[in-house]
């Protein structure tokens, strides 16, 4: 098997509280190890996966509250990162809207010398005035990802989505423009994977994590806690297509313990990952994709 590429999936029993709530300690050691084994996965050593540069972490808090990028998970990371050799102020947390955030229970900051947390809409940040065209896309991007950060981490929940089949670290990149309504047609496809290969996302883009601390695997992006799962993992990846892969495959085996229907079944399979692999954007071969399990 000629294995392409290689996605971890970092276990840790536990780091859930009874009431949902994310023990830091115990994350922060999740994402030391999943950058650890990314960064041992990287053939050329002439590779800096973590420079010392503007780096925007990505998260999700559409979902508000109740189904959202946790403080704990981003800041664990972040803590990660800097323990790399990453200034704090180099760190972006970033989102939409500073009302968002906040929401989902982070406290915004642009502070030097620490982690810096803000929305696209914060006081001197707003979308670009140019449109970018490339493709099936017409969009003015977060400044914050076209103009802010050099490097670029997709920190995304997984979720069902009623329309692309799934939600996860591609179509992350929905929340870093202005126009996202636009494109949910033909279950998103092509459109997410036109979207990554834009040049203020392919060129920057660095890593995916996907967030599988628990799973809504039916009737999302929103919670239905009665199709909500407890994994209790987070995957790491170098290829975007196919870390979104591993997490497709993790809801197909949910929906079908619980006896639901295929997302092909239903009509909504996320093809944009074909899509995406077709274009040279990653691989959803499973035949050349390598998982890797870690437990804490």
């Amino acid at each position: 098997m000629d294995i392409t590429s290689k996605v971890f999936v970092i276990k840790a029993h536990g780091v859930l509280s009874s009431e949902r709530k994310v023990k830091s300690s115990i994350v922060y050691k999740m994402m030391k190890l999943g950058l650890d084994l990314v960064k041992e996965s990287v053939i050329s050593s002439s590779l800096d996966l973590f420079p010392n540069t503007k780096t925007g972490i990505k998260i999700n808090t559409i979902g508000g509250f109740k189904l959202t990028t946790r403080p704990e998970t981003a800041l664990a990371l972040a803590k990660a990162l800097e323990d790399k050799g990453v200034r704090p102020d180099n760190i972006i947390i970033w989102d939409r809207t500073n009302r968002e955030l906040k929401e989902a229970g982070f406290t915004l900051n642009k502070d030097r010398g620490k982690f810096n947390i803000y929305g696209t809409d914060a006081s001197g940040i707003g979308y670009d005035h140019q449109l970018t065209s490339h493709l099936n896309i017409g969009s003015l991007f977060s400044t914050i990802q076209s103009r802010k950060v050099s490097n670029s981490i997709s920190l995304a929940l997984l979720k069902d989505h009623g329309l692309a089949g799934i939600t996860a670290g591609m179509k992350n990149y929905y929340g870093a423009i202005h126009n996202p309504n636009k494109y949910h047609d033909f279950n998103c496809d092509p459109f997410v994977a036109e979207l990554f290969d834009t040049d203020h996302v392919k060129k920057k883009h660095k890593l995916s994590i996907l967030d599988c601390l628990e799973v809504q695997y039916h009737r999302g992006p929103s919670l239905h806690p009665t199709w909500l799962d407890r994994q209790e993992s987070l995957i790491f990846g170098l290829d975007p297509t196919a870390v979104d892969y591993a997490g497709w495959q993790i809801i197909e085996r949910l929906r079908a313990k619980k006896g639901l229907p295929s997302l092909r079944e239903e009509r909504r399979e996320p093809s944009y990952l074909i899509t995406a692999e077709k274009m040279g954007l990653g691989c959803v071969n499973p035949n050349k994709i390598e998982i890797i399990e870690k437990e804490i």
